[in-house]
C-alpha cells in the first residue's frame, strides 16, 4: 500500500474564482497527469484535506480517475471537527458533497477548532500516515502551504519521505501544453 498526501494553495491564493476559471482547468489537468503517474507507480490512496483550493480539486480529480483506476481510493482528512463550518453556504455544500463521495472522510481531532496545536497534530498525522507528499507550492510564492512545507522538510530530516513540489514554472509549462493541446484540437478531460 502506498499513500500520497496532496496539498497546496487555497483557491484565493491562486486567484481562482469559480469552476470555469481557465487556471483551474490547467491545475486539474496537471493534478490528473501527476496522479495517473503516481497510481501507475503504485499509489493506491490519495489522502488530502478539505481546504478550498488544491485539496478539494485533488479529491475531485482523484474521484474522476477511479473510473480508469478503480484501485485508487480517495480519503479526505480534516484537522478538526466542524471543519468549514464558517464558510458560506455554497462552499459548505461543495465540501459536504465531496466528503460524501470519497472512500474515507474523518477529522483528526474530534473537537471543533480551539487552537493551532490541532493543525500541528494534523500535519503529524498526515506525515505518519502517508508515504510521500505532493504540494502545489512555490518557495518564491508564500502562502498557507508554507506551514505544511516546513513540517515536511522537518520530518524529512529524520525520515525518508519524498516530496514533489508543483511550482509556478511547472504550472506555466502545464498551461502552455494545455493551450497547445486545445489549439491542436486534442481532447482534454
Amino acid at each position: 500500500m502506498s499513500r500520497l498526501w496532496l496539498t497546496g494553495y487555497r483557491s484565493y491564493e491562486l486567484e481562482v474564482f469559480g469552476n470555469q476559471d481557465p487556471k483551474l482547468l490547467v491545475i486539474k489537468d496537471t493534478l490528473r497527469k501527476l496522479l495517473i503517474n503516481k497510481v501507475e507507480s503504485g499509489t493506491d490512496w490519495l489522502i488530502t484535506g478539505g481546504q478550498l483550493g488544491v485539496e478539494q480539486w485533488a479529491a475531485e480529480v482523484g474521484l474522476k480517475l477511479k473510473a480508469e483506476y478503480p484501485e485508487l481510493k480517495v480519503a479526505m482528512m480534516t484537522p478538526f471537527a466542524e471543519f468549514g463550518g464558517n464558510w458560506n453556504e455554497a462552499n459548505q455544500a461543495q465540501y459536504a458533497t465531496l466528503a460524501s463521495q470519497v472512500d474515507f472522510h474523518q477529522s483528526v481531532s474530534e473537537q471543533p477548532y480551539h487552537g493551532p496545536q490541532q493543525l500541528r497534530n494534523y500535519q503529524e498525522f498526515m506525515l505518519t500516515h502517508t508515504d510521500e507528499a505532493v504540494m502545489v507550492y512555490d518557495l518564491e510564492v508564500e502562502g498557507k502551504p508554507k506551514y505544511d512545507y516546513r513540517a515536511v522538510t522537518q520530518f524529512q530530516a529524520q525520515h525518508t519521505y519524498p516530496l514533489t513540489l508543483i511550482d509556478m514554472d511547472w504550472l506555466q509549462e502545464s498551461a502552455n501544453e494545455y493551450q497547445e493541446n486545445l489549439n491542436n484540437g486534442s481532447q482534454i478531460e
